[in-house]
């Protein structure tokens, strides 16, 4: 009895002690209210807005918009929201520990600004933004891409979740293949940035907008700027009378807006970086050119298809770190090719059985830089050359026209190297990966066979990372050595640090340049065609035909590609049976 009155005691003396142990261990409660943040915040707007809002951690989020204060019972968010007509929003969240925000609210004033547009006087670029015109348009431009240069990267499968093109050293900034980085170049980037000069911050400072960029009339009303030396900011040209500017402005954007003025000119010229898309597709009268832009064709204007919700636009190159929009861009929706995933879709039937795993762009872009020249190679280290009209040292490239296209998978994600990243050699190219299509042709469905250009650079390299030169000591002085090691300095290393200067590459998406129905890539073009490379892609044979054949039958002499595949498909084999790929969502037979 003695014993077990001792153990006894142990125990409960071994559990007082224990009390402690496990109070000390136990995880504080969740005590902290979440935020919900809505975009575009409240304002005035000519037409319907589509308000969404999103919390900073898994919660619910209940709103009212009849100026009621919302509780618990009232609407669930479930997805944006349309706004066309006046109204109070209310909103708040409750997370899973229980804790409650307080109610929020912004009010959308839905209608025509108090004066119009012919009777504006300009007074400076904040004058769009006030809060009896356009400030709700103001905080979604803000919030954009086109404005912060960096955004969702949830379609990258390197780096953190928000990438761009703005310079920083946390491992979001991007490099590329043409001027590396945009650091230390920011005053002759911005030149297409819709701000007004400064760099973007997360306050909304609404005389740094600059939406003439974008809405200027540009035949009654050209419009544009040049940089003060003194401020770094932006203003208008001598000689423009902008009280007519202003006045005309009340236009969406024309294709000279976005190509004149940024989108045809990236990568420091005319056509340089795109490959698809140069100041003559402003131009363009032959739909051979382009079927889409050109204005013998479709004469469409940009956003026809690169639409836009609350000043985020759709659609993004495999080369793009952010995404200003998750809506995919789709040429068979409803208003524009809807019947061209069906078997009736096409004048050849048989082009119905690629549409699930090609894409529009390979048989209808045969070439790019048609009419004009794009860059396809560009060494930093070679002795510069100097532009006169730009009035800067430039480094040495390889300009060309009507170049063929690389093929390879895309899945809709890519890969990316940013400032600090570690180089990566790809043994394919015997070059530095910048960016990649992620995919593979045996890829899950969605991932489509695309047409892309290629460009090299030659950059240079410290410590097995790409150093992010500084552009603006070469343009400024030439020397080489002396941006590499501005570039390094700003990466945190030593400017002693030796360095090589190596081959980098990167692959781009051609989306433009779409050529006419009766001028696409016809079965023999790809299938009979040398330089696409079909085995290279993946469609070799998966062994030789002494092994391949005698699945169904003794080996044979493969005829052509029509033979051989009306001849498999006639018995609804999958493609498995003769190579190491899997077509699934056709339905067919496996081996």
């Amino acid at each position: 009895m003695k014993k077990l009155l001792a153990a006894l005691t142990c125990l409960a003396m071994l559990l007082a002690l224990a009390v402690p142990v496990a109070m000390a261990g136990k995880p504080v409660a969740d005590r902290t209210a979440p935020t919900t943040t809505a975009s575009p915040l409240g304002g005035t707007f000519t037409s319907a807005v589509t308000v969404t809002l999103s919390v900073n951690e898994p919660a619910t989020t209940y709103y009212t918009t009849d100026g009621t204060t919302p509780t618990t019972s009232s609407t669930v968010y479930s997805a944006p929201l349309t706004i066309s007509t006046t109204k109070t929003l209310k909103y708040f969240s409750k997370d899973t520990a229980g804790n409650l925000e307080t109610v929020k609210t912004q009010t959308y004033t839905i209608g025509a600004p108090p004066s119009t547009h012919a009777t504006l006087t300009w007074t400076g670029y904040g004058m769009c933004s006030t809060s009896t015109c356009h400030s709700g348009r103001a905080s979604a431009v803000h919030s954009s891409v086109h404005y912060q240069w960096k955004g969702d990267a949830s379609e990258m499968t390197t780096g953190p979740s928000t990438q761009g093109k703005i310079d920083a050293t946390d491992g979001s900034s991007s490099m590329n293949a043409y001027c590396v980085n945009i650091e230390g170049t920011w005053n002759p980037c911005a030149a297409c940035h819709v701000g007004a000069g400064a760099r973007p911050t997360s306050t909304l400072t609404p005389s740094n907008i600059d939406c003439l960029i974008c809405h200027n009339d540009t035949v009654n009303a050209p419009y544009s700027r040049v940089r003060n030396a003194t401020t770094g900011l932006f203003e208008p040209a001598a000689g423009l009378d902008m009280n007519l500017v202003v006045q005309k402005a009340n236009i969406k954007p024309a294709r000279k807006n976005c190509l004149g003025a940024c989108h045809a000119k990236a990568g420091g010229g005319d056509g340089v970086k795109r490959g698809d898309l140069a100041l003559a597709t402003v131009t363009f009268s032959n739909p051979a050119d382009d079927a889409h832009m050109a204005t013998g064709g479709g004469n469409m204007a940009c956003q026809s298809c690169h639409t836009f919700t609350s000043h985020r636009v759709i659609g993004r190159g495999s080369d793009l770190r952010p995404q200003d929009s998750s809506t995919d861009l789709n040429c068979s929706s409803t208003t524009c090719h809807p019947t061209k995933t069906t078997s009736t879709g096409h004048v050849n039937a048989d082009v119905y059985h690629h549409v699930g795993r090609v894409a529009c762009q390979s048989c209808h872009i045969k070439t790019y830089a048609r009419g004009f020249q794009t860059e396809m190679d560009r060494d930093w280290s070679a002795p510069a050359v100097w532009n006169a009209t730009l009035g800067r040292y430039e480094p040495e490239h390889v300009m060309a026209g009507n170049q063929v296209p690389k093929y390879a998978f895309w899945d809709g994600t890519s890969w990316g190297s940013n400032v600090g990243d570690a180089a990566v050699l790809d043994p394919a190219t015997g070059a530095y990966k910048i960016s990649r299509p992620n995919g593979a042709i045996n890829g899950p469905v969605g991932t489509k066979l695309f047409p892309f250009k290629y460009k090299t650079s030659h950059q240079p390299m410290a410590n097995g990372k790409l150093i992010a030169l500084k552009v603006g000591t070469f343009f400024s002085t030439a020397n080489y050595d002396q941006a590499v090691k501005d570039g390094m300095a700003y990466m945190g290393l030593p400017t002693t640090t030796p360095y090589t200067t190596v081959l980098t590459d990167e692959f781009q998406v051609l989306n433009h340049q779409v050529e006419p129905a009766g001028s696409v890539m016809g079965c023999a073009g790809c299938h009979e065609n040398t330089t696409v490379n079909l085995k290279g892609i993946g469609y070799a044979l998966k062994a030789p035909t002494s092994v391949v054949c005698i699945q169904c039958h003794r080996e044979k002499t493969p005829g052509d590609y029509t033979r051989i595949h009306s001849h498999s498909l006639s018995k609804g084999f999958d493609c498995s049976w003769c190579h190491t790929f899997s077509r699934p969502e056709r339905g067919l037979t496996m081996p």
